[in-house]
């Protein structure tokens, strides 16, 4: 997951909205922890922020895609975003490949990035362990597609989750380079991390973040799931052997991460949890959380399914939103296209 946010303060009424611009793969089904992370705050920004929100789906063929579900999953993400609250009229959603110049940029800052600074990708060296059969160069490279993603649009925060954050560093030295090279051309980027449902962790080894790359299917919950395959993965979900409901992320990680779902589907403090269940069993808890957020996902679900059987409707959001985003990712790209010493077209 990438997330640009772009936070000025004091801004004059004549001045541009602050920009906020977020990617995520369509890889797979969109997750609990990427919805309480992030896409779920991501509507309650718009009329503060100038959002871009992609398709990230240049990102998703390091490693080998099936083309059709590709393309039903990018639809699909496109329909949940909206679902989630993300009002095309107040909000750009864009299919990544449908702007080029994010690749066009992409390739200028391959020309500025160290070959060592890439080595020392943590992602990278993890994801060739996953995929030892396809360890192929867009995989050794995606960060700097990362960069120029980020920088194409001038933000001055990086919001990730912190397995993100060397990305990001990467992100602000490629910056710094280019900058100390011809000029102030790119903002510099800080990161920020949000510190509430920043990271949700997988059910079954609740010591790593949720994700759909998890390993144990039973781990990770997708948003759009069927109701009876979200109540069975949290009544599978790993705890421990106190029996007491207890927020403690060292000593008691799966509990704990049971209650900050549960706080962000309905809303209630730790403190009241800890009451709520009192002298319950896990099994109680765990149906309680499951069934919470069988409710929270419904409304989405429901909505993702009517949106795609409009897909006139659809393709307009994607394109006017390309459209949109491609004119303001030139300005950059033309202005980094003069400073390398490119003749114009």
């Amino acid at each position: 997951m990438l997330c640009v946010e772009k936070d000025v303060s004091e801004m004059s009424d004549m001045e541009q909205k602050q920009v906020m611009l977020s990617g995520i793969q369509p890889s797979g089904e969109l997750t609990l922890g990427s919805y309480l992370g992030a896409i779920r705050n991501w509507a309650e920004r718009a009329d503060q922020f100038d959002c871009y929100y992609f398709m990230a789906d240049m990102h998703t063929i390091t490693v080998r895609q099936n083309p059709a579900e590709l393309r039903r999953r990018t639809l699909t993400q496109l329909a949940a975003y909206i679902a989630c609250g993300l009002d095309p009229e107040k909000n750009t959603l864009f299919i990544q490949s449908h702007v080029p110049e994010h690749a066009q940029l992409s390739w200028v800052l391959n020309c500025y990035t160290m070959f060592g600074e890439l080595t020392r990708m943590t992602q990278f060296k993890a994801k060739s362990a996953q995929h030892a059969e396809n360890i192929n160069a867009g995989l050794f490279d995606y960060p700097v597609l990362m960069a120029a993603d980020i920088l194409i649009y001038q933000p001055d925060f990086v919001p990730v989750g912190d397995d993100q954050k060397q990305h990001v560093e990467l992100c602000r030295d490629i910056a710094e380079r280019f900058n100390g090279i011809y000029g102030d051309v790119f903002k510099v980027p800080q990161p920020y991390i949000p510190k509430v449902g920043a990271r949700v962790m997988s059910l079954s080894s609740p010591e790593n973040k949720m994700s759909k790359s998890d390993q144990d299917p039973n781990g990770c919950v997708y948003i759009l799931e069927r109701p009876e395959d979200i109540a069975r993965k949290f009544k599978r979900a790993v705890t421990d052997s106190e029996m007491s409901v207890r927020f403690d992320p060292e000593q008691k990680p799966g509990i704990s991460n049971l209650m900050q779902i549960y706080s962000c589907a309905v809303g209630k403090t730790y403190e009241e949890i800890e009451t709520e269940f009192a002298g319950q069993g896990y099994g109680v808890f765990k149906k309680t959380v499951g069934d919470a957020v069988i409710e929270m996902c419904r409304p989405i679900r429901e909505e993702t399914d009517r949106l795609l059987k409009d897909k006139a409707y659809l393709e307009q959001v994607y394109r006017s939103g390309a459209e949109k985003a491609s004119y303001i990712a030139s300005k950059t790209l033309r202005k980094v296209y003069k400073k390398v010493g490119f003749i114009p077209r």
